[in-house]
């Protein structure tokens, strides 16, 4: 492995290290070097070993850890080793009836952090969400081609820098990595339910894998009810509605192309598109539009994305998500189910279920929380790594 760089630690940090927490600040070090990214460095205190990682100095995360075992090297045995961990644990903890598509790998969850890795159909699409990681993609690559039953590719997709080590949702181009090209529009299978992943170019990693739990949940509730679904991506909770016996699906998205291929998802379960509507527009705009006409839907979902990409903005994010919701209210009848999602880490899941009380106070709605969720078992959470704990996703019922 060569000579590791030992960096000393800030006085305290250690015991926070050692609990299992897996990143370190740039203030958390005494004296940051300078050495190049993904450099890997043991972390000391008072001279004494406490972690081993790998360095960024293009981030104010300026390490992540990888292992607290001193003897264990980060080579490419070390790489396959976590990998094959993670798809272990996935074929046994995940119900894959009918489903060909799950998070392989999550980051800090599965004690690679920075690390994202989406399967579908067989294709693996990578985002490292660190610069400290790009000497290591090939040694990823070969652990996927090591870990992964009937790996066909891996895609990578350009890493968007976030100083906060949260996912950014925009989207580099991708290219392959490994294996011959994957098709343009990827056909994944959840829950017997088809649909198109746009794997190249797609939001994140092309479809979002953390609500499958919750798109079978509205397959079950939409029966007989008109459903709304604001910020509707490709369509998968619209979908689900609609093969759970929806009366008719409202889909709404401000990007055009999402909407067309929700509108291509439905053909390919086939559902009539021309029963249900899809329409690019602004959500808020939209549900002002539709209070002035008195359109009223039986269910709406919400599924917006992060409002708070920052600790200074969770402020601002919070009266936005009792905005929303109050816009929402107004247009869901009497009796009716509202699902509203928030996928913003740096916003607790109190204060979420408080901004959603407040925008049932403003539009006079009484609330009833139905059912609370949160990841599924792919997007693991390690107790240590609160910061991990991201979506949050509430099922209520509201009368006047």
């Amino acid at each position: 492995m060569g000579s590791i760089v030992r960096l000393e630690l800030a006085p305290g940090l250690a015991r926070h290290l050692r609990a299992g927490h897996p990143w370190v600040f740039r203030k958390g070090l005494q004296h940051p070097p300078r050495i190049p990214a993904g450099s890997v460095v043991d972390l000391v205190e008072n001279g004494r070993f406490v972690a081993r990682g790998y360095y960024d100095p293009h981030s104010a995360i300026s390490v992540r850890v990888l292992t607290r075992d001193e003897r264990q090297p980060v080579d490419a045995a070390f790489f396959t080793r976590r990998i094959r961990d993670a798809v272990e644990r996935r074929l046994a903890l995940i119900e894959l009836t009918g489903t060909d598509s799950f998070r392989l790998v999550h980051g800090e969850g599965d004690e690679l952090p920075g690390v994202v890795v989406d399967l579908y159909a067989g294709y693996a699409v990578l985002k490292l969400y660190s610069a400290g990681l790009t000497p290591y993609r090939h040694l990823v690559v070969e652990g996927l081609k090591a870990a992964v039953p009937g790996l066909k590719g891996v895609i990578g997709r350009d890493e968007v820098s976030r100083d906060d080590g949260e996912e950014d949702e925009r989207a580099g181009s991708g290219k392959m990595l490994w294996g011959p090209p994957a098709p343009e529009l990827i056909r994944a299978q959840e829950r017997g339910a088809s649909f198109l992943v746009d794997a190249w170019r797609g939001q994140k990693t092309g479809f979002f894998l953390d609500q499958r739990e919750n798109r079978s949940l509205v397959r079950r509730l939409a029966k007989g009810r008109d459903v709304l679904n604001c910020f509707s991506f490709s369509g998968g909770f619209s979908v689900n509605a609609a093969l759970g016996g929806a009366n008719a699906v409202f889909s709404v998205d401000q990007d055009a192309e999402a909407v067309a291929l929700s509108r291509q998802n439905f053909t390919e379960n086939g559902l009539p598109a021309g029963k249900h509507d899809f329409l690019a527009a602004d959500v808020f705009e939209l549900l002002t539009s539709f209070k002035e006409e008195g359109r009223t839907f039986d269910l709406v979902i919400l599924d917006p994305p992060a409002f708070a990409k920052s600790q200074r903005a969770v402020d601002a994010a919070l009266d936005g998500y009792a905005s929303l919701n109050r816009q929402a209210l107004a247009v869901l009848r009497p009796g009716g189910i509202l699902c509203t999602a928030s996928c913003s880490a740096r916003v607790t899941p109190g204060d979420f279920l408080d901004a959603v009380r407040e925008g049932g106070y403003k539009a006079g709605v009484d609330l009833t929380l139905v059912e609370e969720r949160y990841q599924p078992p792919d997007h693991p959470v390690r107790l240590q790594f609160p910061e991990g704990r991201y979506l949050k996703f509430l099922v209520l019922q509201g009368r006047s």
